[in-house]
């Protein structure tokens, strides 16, 4: 009795837990935007003052309020044209719309919309702003090779994403990453062209802030990009434990990834800006164990997670 009180009680607690994700993933979701905002703005100053055109500045401003706009209310459109997602109705795959209606009534979610990848490789992603307006993307390689269960697996852990808000996030994060090297790459083709050299420039350590310049516009992307990386592989570990608990069956899911992991098909709509989004990286190639290979990995270990996963109490 005191083993089950125990587990009990350490259940109740991660509930707890991934109930109070969402609330904090609308908070870090502004945060974020608002971040963004202001490195855009800053380089936006920065390339302008070394180039002695106030143009890009202008732009910078006015690129800073539409990304807010656009990352917000346009992001899952943006991600389902790169990925090249196409709608499907009950029609044209019931046993799949069974499967995410029964978990959707788990998981007191609305049905999301559900899109298809015409991929070989297995994967999966979630999208959308909030769960009203949100959106599953299987592959049919998914599809094809997977059993029920270990698809409800990968369903459920894409679900956890809606749940806990995680979509939107990431969504997000795949918008501003693209702004900031977008700005970089601008002043990196032109910074050489169209640089002020008067004297008086030159006096003022004007090449010293040219190439305080330069770093800055190959630095920015790169800092960005190890903040959506850090935030994917967070949210992976949690949607998987979410995820096993809204199926009770975690071994599903270590399946589901197992499979995932192996197949050796490449994605031809993977990118370095989306493929945070997927349950499993969509990149295939061999991986080492070093610090630095991990630093700019999209997702955890794929051992790590089945490992956890296979560690969970139900």
């Amino acid at each position: 009795m005191a083993v089950e009180a125990e587990e009990a009680a350490e259940a109740g607690k991660n509930m707890a837990t991934l109930y109070t994700q969402a609330d904090s993933n609308s908070r870090r979701t502004l945060f974020l935007i608002f971040i963004f905002s202001i490195l855009l703005i800053a380089l936006g100053w920065l390339f302008s003052y070394l180039l002695d055109n106030n143009g890009i500045l202008i732009f910078a401003f006015l690129l800073a309020i539409s990304q807010s706009f656009l990352s917000y209310w346009y992001s899952d459109k943006i991600v389902l044209l790169m990925t090249k997602a196409q709608p499907i109705e009950k029609k044209d795959n019931p046993e799949l719309y069974r499967l995410v209606e029964n978990l959707c009534i788990t998981a007191g979610l609305p049905l999301p919309k559900i899109y298809i990848l015409d991929e070989a490789q297995p994967n999966a992603f979630a999208t959308g702003r909030d769960a009203q307006h949100s959106v599953i993307a299987v592959t049919r390689g998914l599809l094809e090779k997977l059993e029920k269960v270990e698809l409800e697996g990968v369903v459920a852990h894409e679900l956890s994403h809606i749940g806990n808000k995680d979509m939107l996030l990431q969504t997000v994060i795949v918008v501003l990453v693209g702004f900031v090297a977008l700005i970089s790459n601008w002043f990196l083709r032109i910074g050489f062209g169209g640089r002020r050299r008067d004297s008086d420039r030159e006096r003022e350590g004007g090449n010293i802030l040219f190439f305080v310049g330069i770093v800055a516009a190959i630095l920015a992307p790169l800092a960005a990009q190890l903040i959506q990386l850090a935030i994917s592989r967070k949210r992976e570990f949690l949607a998987d434990a979410s995820g096993a608990l809204l199926t009770r069956y975690p071994e599903g899911l270590a399946r589901a990834l197992e499979k995932i992991a192996s197949d050796p098909h490449q994605m031809r709509v993977a990118s370095s800006a989306n493929a945070h989004l997927f349950i499993s990286s969509p990149f295939r190639g061999k991986e080492t164990e070093s610090w630095f290979t991990k630093l700019f990995m999209t997702h955890p270990p794929i051992e790590e997670r089945i490992a956890a996963l296979r560690g969970m109490q139900i």
